[in-house]
């Protein structure tokens, strides 16, 4: 099926809200308890500028025209809805593999960035940051600042950089500076931080490009706009293959969030559709080597939104742990600690050796090597409890060629069948 992007203009569903909708933000920032801006006072200038320029820009004719028209012909959008025949005789149900990993870059982490970079030329930006875990969000950003002319700096955890080194050599090759992170766990959460740190030093002419649905308030609703381009062609999609826009499951992985906020935004409303979010259990819940947040975490207050994040009893952040450096992250956007708290979504945790075994079985029974985030997602299928006659959407965030390291260590062998080998 074809779905056309006006040059004229996307479909107003992508970018705009019919209505407020109960589970969408509200004016002050917040889903229900949970969102807001806790910002450093250097910051305040430029959030108060995008939260209050944001949605007018975004709504203006000329940027639906060049976001639409990027998204086509640069992003190659729409990303094709595959029914998985294998996948779905294996699980005796219907799978739909919604494939983002065939866009540029090979995520749907560009087309928030996309989205982001021509957001910061109308604010007249001149210096772009962001932060990255499996790279797949740096390398999207590094990708939009060339193809913009715009300078560069992705911040990355020291750990990540070794574990995702083919996204480091395309960041740089792209003209991107890579600063490691050296602290704490040097991960995504220690990026995270030296980015903030860089955008207090540098607030008048740089434009921080967050990567998921996290950070103070507009950011966690301003990249669940962007990422809704997922769920606005999944409907169209379903009902030219099976007659109905809606399937009764969507499932996604959950790091940030914002892939699974983009396959669930135009469901939401609609309380027919399960919405399943899959986070990270890393080595097990009770491993103390996790980053199930939702599972785990407490109320708190991290880069700049109050949401659930895994902490000590006194406080302090956990270091969060997962075989896939896009889950390996404390907290969750504020918009999935809501879907949560009202019982709008369910949240599942898949340990790294389920998320292999999903991986390697995707790969066997389709010919389709995910990324690492995505096989989380694959691993709860057979937790479900699924009918011949369901429809599930399983969102294929990411491609495995970042992987393929870590999958090289424990592809089973007819030796080794098993792919148990501890992860270190």
């Amino acid at each position: 099926m074809s779905i056309e992007y006006r040059v004229g203009g996307i479909a107003p569903s992508v970018l705009r809200l019919a209505r407020p909708g109960q589970y969408q933000v509200n004016e002050k920032g917040y889903y229900g308890e949970f969102g807001g801006a806790f910002i450093p006072e250097m910051l305040y200038r430029n959030v108060a500028e995008l939260r209050e320029k944001y949605l007018d820009i975004m709504n203006s004719a000329d940027f639906q025209e060049e976001f639409g028209r990027l998204l086509r012909d640069y992003v190659g959008r729409p990303s094709p809805l595959y029914f998985a025949r294998r996948l779905s005789e294996k699980y005796q149900t219907c799978i739909y593999l919604k494939r983002e990993d065939l866009n540029h870059t090979g995520a749907h982490k560009i087309n928030n960035t996309i989205g982001q970079i021509l957001l910061a030329k109308r604010l007249g930006k001149k210096r772009i940051i962001a932060e990255t875990g499996a790279g797949q969000h740096g390398v999207a950003t590094a990708t939009v600042c060339a193809l913009m002319g715009m300078e560069c700096v992705v911040y990355m955890g020291e750990v990540d950089m070794q574990r995702q080194a083919p996204n480091v050599a395309r960041m740089r090759m792209l003209g991107a500076k890579v600063v490691p992170a050296m602290s704490g766990s040097r991960t995504l959460k220690d990026a995270t931080n030296e980015a903030i740190r860089d955008w207090v030093n540098h607030p008048e002419d740089t434009h921080y490009i967050i990567g998921s649905v996290v950070g103070p308030h507009p950011y966690p609703d301003m990249v669940a706009r962007f990422q809704s381009v997922i769920s606005a062609e999944i409907k169209q999609q379903l009902q030219a293959q099976t007659g109905s826009e809606l399937p009764t499951h969507v499932v996604a992985c959950v790091g940030g969030g914002s892939n699974a906020a983009g396959s669930f935004y135009h469901f939401l409303d609609h309380v027919s559709v399960q919405l399943i979010g899959v986070e990270a259990a890393g080595k097990g819940l009770t491993s103390g080597h996790t980053a199930a947040t939702i599972a785990l975490g407490r109320p708190g207050v991290i880069h700049g939104s109050k949401t659930l994040l895994m902490q000590t009893e006194d406080g302090q952040i956990r270091e969060p742990h997962s075989i896939s450096a896009g889950l390996d992250y404390p907290g969750v956007g504020p918009i999935h600690a809501y879907l949560h708290a009202t019982g709008r979504a369910l949240y599942l945790s898949a340990t790294d050796q389920e998320a292999l075994d999903a991986a390697f079985e995707l790969t066997r029974l389709e010919g389709i090597i995910p990324a690492l985030e995505s096989a989380h997602a694959l691993a709860k299928l057979k937790d479900l409890q699924l009918k011949p006659e369901h429809v599930v959407v399983v969102c294929l965030s990411g491609r495995g060629d970042k992987d393929m390291e870590t999958y090289l260590r424990f592809l089973p062998t007819d030796e080794n069948p098993a792919t148990t080998e501890p992860y270190s």
